[in-house]
């Protein structure tokens, strides 16, 4: 029986970056869409008391405009498959699923959960993975706290909070600065946590399905930002950014690109070494994939040692065949990556 699935969201930031007030603008706007709200640190003062109903046999909180919040004091999973079921029964109404994470979490194993427990993927859709940045602390936490940096790097869409107190230029630099971790993630800048919904929800981030011909964003951002990866410039080394010599952040991107088609064989072999090796530096990657013997594109992502594909649509009459994929992560040994990909060419 199919059944339609429920989108979720992760939220994440450092802390003190406005994660609770984006929730609660979410939380309280008239949008017409239920909400439930999975909080890794929760407290009453998070939300408004005003909005609470508690449920008092279980850590799940009915807000009065029909959103629910409950806390995890257990495991994610058993929280993620509860929900489901009660929704499944009648017994909790909701259309999407929330998940804030403390500011220190790695949002990696949090998306795993999606992809890894059979129940968990058959109930939910992993949506997107939202990061607020908050501009006036941003340089340092970036500098000092590896956990920043990797909420960057996992990022479908990052939201720059409290822009309005720092100048202008700094925030040009940081702008500059997160492109050069994530080049996938849209940035926007937010004032208190005011984002429309559409700019939220339904970004499909983590869509890993034929309706999803990649995000057009993704393949046409890194060309501007990135076409000093193919004279092997390194970021720092004669940059016209005077901001950029001191931080060489360890969380970094780059593109691969091929025009001939892959073998799929040796991509396959090559990449499973690579995810042995290095999952847990590989924080996102993703790509649209022309592989031999296939007429249909293949979409291909992954999140740490996990990694899926997807046939994507077919390739039009007389568009180019290439294949380009983007992988960031935390000090991955970029040349290695390349030659090996070099390698899957046929």
């Amino acid at each position: 029986m199919s059944q339609v699935l429920i989108p979720a969201t992760i939220l994440t930031g450092f802390l003190g970056s406005g994660k609770t007030t984006l929730l609660k603008r979410v939380l309280s706007e008239s949008h017409g869409q239920k909400i439930a709200v999975i909080e890794n640190e929760f407290g009453a003062e998070n939300i408004d008391n005003e909005i609470l109903v508690r449920d008092s046999g279980e850590q799940i909180v009915q807000l009065n405009n029909g959103c629910v919040c409950c806390s995890i004091r257990e495991d994610l999973r058993t929280t993620l498959s509860d929900l489901a079921e009660k929704k499944r029964k009648g017994e909790l109404d909701f259309d999407r699923v929330v998940i804030e994470t403390t500011g220190l979490a790695d949002p990696g194993p949090v998306a795993q959960t999606f992809f890894m427990d059979d129940e968990i993927a058959e109930s939910y859709l992993l949506d997107s993975i939202l990061t607020l940045v908050d501009a006036k602390h941003a340089d340092s936490q970036l500098d000092t706290r590896q956990e920043a940096r990797r909420q960057v790097g996992f990022a479908d869409q990052i939201f720059i909070s409290k822009a309005d107190l720092v100048e202008k230029g700094e925030v040009d630099a940081l702008i500059h600065r997160l492109k050069h971790m994530n080049p996938r993630a849209p940035q926007r800048k937010v004032h208190f946590g005011e984002v429309p919904i559409a700019e939220v929800f339904d970004l499909r981030g983590f869509n890993l399905n034929a309706k999803l011909d990649i995000d057009p964003e993704f393949l046409s951002a890194n060309d501007d930002h990135h076409d000093h990866d193919h004279h092997d410039h390194e970021h720092g080394e004669h940059c016209d950014h005077p901001h950029h010599h001191h931080h060489d952040d360890d969380v970094k991107s780059f593109v691969f690109h091929a025009d001939k088609p892959l073998n799929p064989a040796k991509l396959e072999d090559f990449l499973g070494a690579i995810v042995q090796v290095y999952g847990p530096k590989m924080l996102r990657y993703k790509g649209v994939l022309h592989l031999k013997g296939s007429e249909r594109k293949v979409i291909f992502q992954g999140v740490h040692q996990l990694m899926g594909s997807d046939l994507g649509p077919k390739w039009a009459a007389g568009e180019k065949k290439t294949s380009k994929m983007v992988f960031i992560g935390i000090d991955l040994p970029k040349d290695i990556l390349l030659q090996g990909l070099e390698q899957c060419v046929s």
